[in-house]
Order: structure tokens, then C-alpha cells, then sequence
């Protein structure tokens, strides 16, 4: 097994019924070409809302929770207010692109500071910057900034909370299609998060018993063999999650997401999709081959060399695993970038 099945398998056993319709809804807009007999009109895509946040500290660097940021915009009913929380972090999400907004920030002691304009462009998560708050009556000041790695960190507790129909998770999809780089540890915690979640042990025990229903694997029926089916599933899924998510990546400076693009025509979408278990962006945001997932799903295949049945296991079988995975891995790209990201209420749009 693979680690991009394994994502998928959970997401797919929810949302099979609804995939097999949106898939061909899609498919039929994609055959029907302007100017054509037949054709329809195809409205534009919405322009997906920005985000603006930031962290408050002081002229030491002494964070200042308790802040309270306003957002203001060109009508009243854009006006909203937010507290800074324990960390001083503040975010403001649904801003309309296009629309001009301005950010006040004030604390018992502080002048209040306002921002200029900010006009943000479709999906964009603005992250505050060059703010300072004078003290009253003094002239040290606070400011308002997020490091690359503060980034990165908010940004993946957002992906933490991505789940398909607010149940299965989806945290290796990325809706900001420049996101700040993750580092080693955060690609640890991601991986280490999504091989522990229940839904994840509860998409390998159904896989089990399918497995043991087909009678794949030549291990034993009943109870011990849909033990040994889980556990060798389990084993699969953990040891290519970690090699391909968090192991290799960080070794080979890549990034192991799925980069969510939902902009421009239908094909060009799905030859995105269709590319990504073979392209993926490095940490330095340029675009190269993906050896972290194939080198991982090589690898993973090839630990289960060691506890699968005999007759389950060599070369042929491994390579043969590693063009089912493939395949399973586009199928899977395919869904992310036109079905689930509907289901998911709480995906992040950022940029």
C-alpha cells in the first residue's frame, strides 16, 4: 500500500456516490467546446475570499495578547472586530477581493495605529507587516510580523482542520498555491497527525475486511487472518505516510502536499492533477520530479517484503504495486482538484 491510496481510500469510501456524479458532470463540460452544437455557457468561478492576519508584539519582542485589531472596509457591514488571542495572533477571513480595508490596532497604554489600504487579490492570506503602535506618552512602539516559519506553522494548523464532510482528514492539500515552506518538524507532525487520526485506523479496518472479503493476501481467513490483514495495512500505510511525508521530504528538501490549483480551464486543472505523483514543488517553490512519493512508495513496498505472506511478496510484485499506486495516485489528484474541496467547510484559502 501506498501513502497516496491510503489518503485517498478514506476520502473515496464517504464520497464514492457523490464523486461518480461530479466526476461526470465535469467531464461533460469539459466535452463541450464553445462555438460547438450543444455547447453551453460556463459562468466564471467565484473569486475565492482573502484572509488578513498577524502576530502583535512590542519593541522587545514581547508578545501583546489582549490587542484589539478592527477591520474596516468601504461599507459598515464590512466592519469587524477581533481580540488578540494568548499567542497575539489575529485573523480576519471572507474579504471580498478587490475591496479596500484598513486594520486599527489598539491596547490599554498604546496609540492606536492604523494601516493603509490593503486591497487584496482572489484567495490571498496577507500576513501584517511594518505595524507600530507607539506606547502612550513614550516612543517605543509595537509591531505587527510573521517569520517564513510562524507562517508555515499557521498555516498547516489550518490544513489540520481540513476534513471531508468535517470527518475525513485532508491535511496534504494545499489551497494557497504559494505557501510558506515546511520545515522538517512540521513535516513530522504532519505525517505523524494523519498515520494517528481514528478516521485513518477506521479507513484501514474497513480496508482489511475488504481485503479479507476478496481474500487478498494469502494470509488465513477468520479472525486471525483479518488481524494479520489490518496489521500488514496499518504497517503499509504508516511506513509510507512517513517515508514518503515526512522522511524523504525532508532529506530532499520537498514538499509532500497535493497544491490545489481551482483556477483556469478544466484541462489544465486536470493535467495538474494528473502530473502531481510525478511533479511536486521543492522547498524552494520551483517545480521537480516528486522522488519523495516514489521513492517512498518503493520503499514501503519494499518493507513489506518483511512481514507479508510469501507468495505476496518480490520484485515483480513491487513494481507492479508501484504502477497500481500510480494510477491510484492520479485518480486521487483528480477528486482532490474537482470534487472534495466542495466537502471540505473548512479548507484554507490563503495565499
Amino acid at each position: 500500500m501506498t501513502m497516496s491510496i491510503r489518503k485517498s481510500v478514506f476520502a473515496l469510501i464517504v464520497c464514492l456516490s457523490v464523486a461518480n456524479t461530479a466526476i461526470a458532470q465535469d467531464i461533460a463540460s469539459l466535452e463541450l467546446q464553445p462555438g460547438s452544437a450543444g455547447s453551453t455557457a460556463i459562468a466564471a468561478p467565484e473569486a475565492q475570499p482573502a484572509s488578513v492576519s498577524g502576530t502583535v508584539v512590542d519593541v522587545n519582542d514581547d508578545i501583546v495578547p489582549g490587542a484589539t485589531v478592527v477591520l474596516e472596509g468601504a461599507v459598515p457591514e464590512d466592519r469587524r472586530t477581533a481580540v488578540a488571542n494568548d499567542n497575539a495572533f489575529y485573523q480576519f477571513n471572507e474579504l471580498k477581493p478587490g475591496s479596500m480595508y484598513h486594520v486599527t490596532i489598539s491596547a490599554n497604554g498604546f496609540v492606536n495605529w492604523r494601516s493603509s489600504a490593503i486591497i487584496p487579490n482572489p484567495g490571498q492570506f496577507i500576513f501584517m507587516t511594518g505595524s507600530k503602535l507607539g506606547i502612550a506618552g513614550g516612543t517605543t512602539s509595537v509591531t505587527v510580523y510573521s517569520s517564513p516559519e510562524q507562517i508555515a506553522v499557521e498555516q498547516v494548523k489550518l490544513e489540520e482542520q481540513q476534513r471531508v464532510f468535517g470527518i475525513i482528514p485532508n491535511f496534504y492539500v494545499v489551497y494557497n498555491p504559494n505557501p510558506a515552506p515546511l520545515t522538517t518538524k512540521l513535516k513530522f507532525s504532519l505525517a505523524l497527525k494523519a498515520s494517528t487520526d481514528p478516521v485513518t485506523f477506521m479507513g484501514i479496518a474497513i480496508l482489511a475486511a475488504s481485503n479479507q472479503a476478496s481474500s487478498r493476501l494469502d494470509y488465513v481467513q477468520g479472525a486471525k487472518g483479518y488481524g494479520q490483514r489490518l496489521g500488514a495495512g496499518y504497517a503499509d500505510a504508516f511506513t509510507d505516510i512517513m517515508l514518503g511525508g515526512a522522511i524523504l521530504p525532508s532529506l530532499l528538501h520537498q514538499d509532500p502536499r497535493y497544491y490545489y490549483r481551482g483556477t483556469g480551464t478544466k484541462r489544465s486543472r486536470a493535467l495538474h492533477a494528473l502530473s502531481s505523483p510525478f511533479v511536486c514543488k521543492g522547498d524552494n517553490g520551483r517545480w521537480q520530479p516528486n522522488y519523495s512519493s516514489v521513492g517512498g512508495d518503493l520503499a514501503s513496498g519494499a518493507i513489506s517484503n518483511l512481514y507479508y505472506p510469501e507468495t505476496n511478496r518480490g520484485s515483480e510484485l513491487l513494481f507492479k504495486n508501484a504502477l497500481i499506486t500510480s494510477s491510484g495516485r492520479m485518480v486521487n489528484s483528480l477528486i482532490q482538484e474537482f470534487i472534495l474541496r466542495r466537502f471540505t467547510p473548512n479548507a484554507a484559502n490563503q495565499n
